[in-house]
């Protein structure tokens, strides 16, 4: 992790405008539809968050969060995180959300949400298995379609990540306690060749998109949860357990 990165809260219109430069930086404007600065704004004074990594002056990672409810519980959904590319691998993302938990926590906030792509297993393994969160709902195409070539003409399925900011299981991944598992009642493998396939634009991705569209769905309508990401040996695999045993 890098010693040189501050995180901290944004509040200021000038904060808010970088945080839309960095998102231009990061993605492209032709990659995604641009989060204006007003969005940023109102998050920041409604209960939500914007916060930034900084090495000195530069912003080179931000987060942005709004309020939402749940069962009439407060909660923060985390809409965007995104690290500048030559500040990849450093650990900034993960500051980023370590400064997060913190923040809410200190406001009696005790979960975050947030959506990724199930096929992005970076992500996921980040998610799971580094931050500890777990996944119990599947969104099938929750943005519809979009022209950004980031969704690669795909329908934007999504995973909802639950982060239940103080369960034994989350303190134990932050503080990397937790161990590697590798077998659980139930899984959902992804082929080797996915990241290969991603690249290429293969349509071999849409068919490992609708497999695991249906796999989710049915150990979800079963009380199961994902948990972790294997990553070795073998095939990456989703792995899943009846929510009861957390």
């Amino acid at each position: 992790m890098s010693t040189e990165i501050v995180v901290r809260k944004c509040e200021r219109l000038e904060e808010f405008h970088r945080c839309v430069e960095l998102q231009r930086e990061i993605w492209g404007e032709e990659d995604l539809e641009v989060e204006p600065a007003t969005m940023f704004v109102v998050a920041a004074h409604t209960g939500g968050q914007v916060l930034g990594a900084f090495d000195g002056d530069r912003m080179v990672g931000y987060t942005l969060a709004v309020v939402g409810l749940r069962d009439g519980v407060a909660y923060l959904h985390s809409h965007m995180t995104g690290v500048h590319s030559e500040y990849r691998d450093r650990g900034v993302g993960r500051m980023l959300k370590l400064f997060q938990r913190n923040e809410a926590l200190g406001r009696n906030i005790r979960q975050i949400l947030w959506t990724f792509d199930p096929l992005e297993l970076r992500n996921a393994h980040f998610n799971l298995n580094r931050l500890g969160a777990i996944c119990r709902r599947y969104q099938p195409n929750l943005y519809g379609l979009t022209t950004s070539p980031l969704h690669r003409g795909l329908q934007t399925d999504r995973l909802l990540a639950e982060w239940h900011l103080d369960s034994a299981r989350v303190v134990a991944a932050i503080q990397d306690l937790a161990k590697e598992i590798h077998n659980a009642p139930a899984s959902i493998e992804l082929p080797a060749e996915l990241a290969r396939w991603q690249r290429e634009n293969s349509p071999e991705v849409a068919k490992v998109q609708a497999r695991v569209r249906e796999e989710f769905t049915k150990w979800f309508a079963k009380g199961y949860a994902a948990m972790a990401l294997r990553t070795a040996p073998g095939n990456p695999a989703y792995l899943l357990t009846p929510w009861s045993d957390f």
